[in-house]
């Protein structure tokens, strides 16, 4: 492609609205544009990176045995009322009508449409295995889209989804999915770790997140320093206490203190000179099922997602003053676990050691001395707590948790019979019996796996591309475009590596050598060859790896070999020395 007729312009300037790495250098080096909140269109140089991605995705999924479909984007509402989500989804689900009444959405997923499918097509045991994708544009409408394409309401996605009858061949079919994700990521250049997840709305037993590393990434993950442990946030577990404090305590009784207007942590542990840690957090919170109190330490948080999974309930609130008031006798700040008349779940750590300050029910006071073993009835006591940075770790005996960055790029599902069982998705078994089939879900985000590839590799001048993902993996760059034999040199290496497979881009526009550098290394392409009067007059042409940032010599005959040993070192991307 010649750069003088290719539609691709540059910004000096970094946007204002732009918040991370991504979304500037996707803007200024004329990726996407913005249509409206969270929606973006993909121009010429980014959708080239997208196609990039989706050839590698396609590559991998069909070496995996799975087969390309394409579902609609608009669904209709009665699918979704048998799966049983039209109710729960909430907001982010766009709905609408059609002209005569019937009620809608625009798919931010498409489990309902594959199981629909494969429900009238799948009787039998013997049809499967089954494994069906699409890549395909989704909308969910966040409440704040964020971050370019990275949080955008409308992207583009690859789901897949298998179908098995039974529980060994389910595990084998989620396995050579995350295998294939495996070679996906790493086709792709990318640092990454799979790591344990929540699956939120789309349900299912288990699932795992791909995260591509990044200092910039919005998501915390969990990692051991000794094994290969690893969780998102809302996930990560702790590890349990070794003892329980089960024996009542031999000293001391609760004791109630005056703690004038003292209701916050920091608070009460100035006024009483106590640690956070020796504090108990009584939080209550209003379910479908009824209210709860929630009692953790005062230096640890509540995991709202994991208080959903213990609690088994869809909404999870905190419950406004005057509910707080009405069930605990006091303000907020002063609720504590004595005598409180309402389910209460204790996180572990409480019932490692003691005595602790709780509040007491009453305003303007609190409890000191308080064992939750002696003093007070827990109906049950789980991981409940978000997980910190130095916690030991759940699977191996002397490793601590560690907080890293990641981008969701992926996400792999259990799901089970959670579709097919509630939208009579059934088979005959080969014991004549009728089953639910057992389902797994893929994901994986196109545009993210872009924009995380620019969120890990970056310097102050732009992009810099790993080789399978760039638009272009060679530019040629002529100095003069008035000298005939600068002209016929680079021209000569454009056809070359169009020969060879390669995409070539020609900067041959007329515009001055420092607009060129400036361009190059802001649109990221791997390898630029400078052509010059002067070089050539030396016997060589410049060969920049954008990687890299090193420069060599090398003659025009070379080139191209030399350029396709470099795209091929698996170290282009790791070994800068600047």
């Amino acid at each position: 492609m010649k750069l003088s007729t290719f539609f691709l312009n540059t910004l000096k300037e970094e946007p204002r609205d732009a918040e991370v790495i991504s979304h500037k250098l996707m803007l200024r080096a004329g990726m996407i544009k913005k249509l409206a909140s969270g929606i973006y269109s993909y121009l010429p140089y980014g959708l080239l990176a997208l196609r990039r991605v989706e050839t590698i995705i396609r590559e991998e999924m069909n070496a995996a045995g799975a087969q390309e479909l394409l579902l609609p984007a608009v669904q209709p509402a009665e699918i979704w009322k048998e799966s049983g989500r039209w109710a729960v989804y909430g907001k982010e689900l766009l709905r609408f009508f059609d002209r005569k009444g019937a009620e809608f959405a625009i798919g931010p997923t498409h489990e309902e449409v594959i199981t629909d499918i494969v429900r009238d097509h799948v009787h039998s045991y013997k049809d499967m295995p089954l494994n069906l994708y699409q890549i395909q544009t989704k909308f969910r409408d966040e409440i704040r889209p964020r971050f370019g394409i990275m949080r955008a309401r409308e992207f583009i996605m690859k789901d897949a989804y298998s179908f098995d009858a039974d529980d060994e061949s389910a595990e084998k079919s989620y396995k050579a999915m995350f295998s294939a994700y495996e070679r996906i990521f790493s086709r792709c250049g990318l640092r990454f770790k799979a790591v344990e997840a929540d699956s939120g709305p789309i349900g299912g037993s288990f699932s795992h997140e791909f995260m591509v590393l990044a200092e910039t990434g919005e998501d915390s993950i969990l990692s051991c320093s000794r094994c290969t442990y690893a969780a998102n946030q809302e996930k990560a577990e702790v590890a349990k206490p070794d003892v329980y404090s089960w024996e009542d305590a031999l000293d001391g009784s609760p004791r109630e203190v005056h703690t004038p207007h003292i209701r916050t942590v920091q608070e009460v542990c100035e006024f009483l000179d106590i640690q956070p840690q020796n504090l108990i957090k009584t939080l209550v919170y209003t379910t479908e099922k009824g209210p709860v109190a929630v009692l953790v330490r005062g230096d640890h948080d509540v995991n709202e997602t994991k208080l959903c999974r213990v609690l088994g309930c869809e909404n999870l609130e905190l419950a406004d003053e005057v509910f707080i008031q009405e069930h605990t006798g006091a303000p907020r700040g002063f609720a504590g676990p004595l005598g409180l008349k309402m389910p209460m779940v204790a996180d572990t750590a409480l019932l490692k050691n003691g005595p602790f300050v709780a509040g007491a029910n009453r305003e303007d006071y609190h409890i000191t001395d308080v064992w939750l073993t002696r003093d007070a009835r827990i109906q049950s006591v789980e991981d409940i707590r978000a997980a910190i940075e130095g916690d030991s770790c759940p699977r191996c005996p002397t490793g601590k948790l560690q907080v890293i960055r990641g981008i969701e790029v992926g996400h792999v599902f259990k799901l089970g019979t959670k579709y097919s069982s509630s939208m009579n998705a059934l088979f005959l078994g080969e014991d004549g019996s009728l089953n639910p089939i057992i389902m797994g879900c893929y994901g994986i985000g196109v545009g993210r796996t872009v924009a995380a590839a620019i969120e890990q590799y970056h310097d102050e001048h732009g992009i810099i591309f790993p080789p399978a993902v760039a638009p272009f993996q060679v530019l040629v760059l002529p100095i003069s475009l008035g000298d005939t034999k600068v002209m016929e040199t680079a021209g000569a290496l454009y056809d070359a590596f169009k020969d060879r497979g390669i995409d070539p881009l020609m900067d041959d526009r007329d515009v001055r050598p420092g607009v060129k550098f400036k361009d190059a290394d802001l649109i990221g392409v791997p390898i630029r060859i400078t052509v010059g009067a002067k070089d050539l007059a030396g016997g060589y042409v410049e060969i920049k790896n954008r990687g890299q940032g090193t420069i060599e010599k090398v003659a025009p005959d070379r080139a191209v070999e030399y350029c396709i040993e470099q795209l091929q070192h698996k170290g282009m991307m790791f070994d800068r020395t600047d």
